[in-house]
């Protein structure tokens, strides 16, 4: 059977005298009790406070670090901005380029002229708003690039044929018979003839015209000393009558390269060098390429 109370005997030294407590067991459970809610409560009051300082401490790293990320935020919008006011000059001056390039006008989700102070957002809508103005800008740099590229290759393509339509004379010399029906010098039949006369000094270098390829270099029936050459975008020219050649089949020309010399060969009654352009086969007028 468990006691139902307890004697405490305090004994001091030095003394002989002994004093008693009587404890009820009920008393001693209370204290217990008592003593374990104490150590309880000061251990949650403890944790407590290591979790107050902690969640303090943290909330002052992120409202330091929140404001650190809303001013480069708000530097990268800024920035954004500029980028994007600077698309929009750079699709005015496409537009203007694709005009004097006489191409078609820009796509019509090309940026255009904007302006006005700058919008007010939430700091949670701000990523949000800064997420959208970077795809806007992406989606502008892409139409750019597009753009450039196809002014690039209409560029390109009329260069080349600015480099393929002969300008200018084969030779330094005067005009002495035109493109037209006239008067066969040896039959005195009306014949056309095909191109014109250039009349210059036997040795007198002969250039092509415009860039190409030599397509043929030999002599020629009715021609002499012949050299044709292939401009590309169906344009090809005749040099006639030369007393030498001086490149090969296959060879690439520039304007302006030499390629004979004048003479008197062929069905030809002095030195001069019969020239002739073709387009697509067909003879056109030289005058309009001198």
């Amino acid at each position: 059977m468990s006691a139902k109370k307890f004697t405490i005997l305090v004994i001091p030294e030095g003394s002989h005298k002994v004093r008693r407590f009587k404890l009820k067991r009920r008393l001693l459970h209370a204290v217990a009790a008592l003593v374990v809610l104490f150590l309880v409560g000061v251990s949650l009051l403890g944790f407590d406070y290591y979790r107050i300082s902690f969640d303090r401490h943290e909330l002052g790293r992120l409202k330091s670090q929140n404001l650190e990320q809303q001013k480069e935020m708000r530097l990268l919008a800024a920035r954004l901005s500029d980028l994007r006011q600077e698309m929009v000059v750079l699709a005015q001056n496409d537009a203007k380029v694709r005009v004097m390039a006489k191409l078609s006008g820009p796509k019509p989700d090309t940026l255009a002229g904007v302006g006005g102070p700058p919008e007010e957002v939430e700091v949670a809508d701000e990523f949000t708003a800064l997420q959208r103005q970077i795809d806007r800008l992406g989606q502008a740099i892409d139409l750019r690039r597009q753009s450039q590229e196809e002014i690039q290759g209409v560029l390109n393509d009329q260069r080349s044929l600015l480099a393929a339509k002969p300008e200018g004379k084969p030779v330094n010399g005067w005009l002495t018979s035109n493109f037209g029906m006239r008067k066969d010098p040896f039959n005195g039949r009306r014949k056309m003839h095909e191109g014109v006369d250039i009349a210059a000094r036997t040795g007198s270098p002969v250039i092509a015209t415009a860039d190409g390829i030599v397509s043929q270099a030999g002599t020629k029936t009715g021609y002499g000393k012949l050299v044709v050459i292939d401009h590309g975008y169906g344009y090809q020219t005749y040099y006639g009558h030369n007393s030498k050649i001086h490149v090969k089949v296959g060879q690439r020309i520039s304007r302006g390269g030499k390629i004979a010399s004048v003479g008197n060969t062929g069905r030809s009654t002095g030195p001069h060098v019969h020239y002739e352009v073709r387009r697509n086969g067909v003879p056109l007028n030289p005058r309009k390429f001198l």
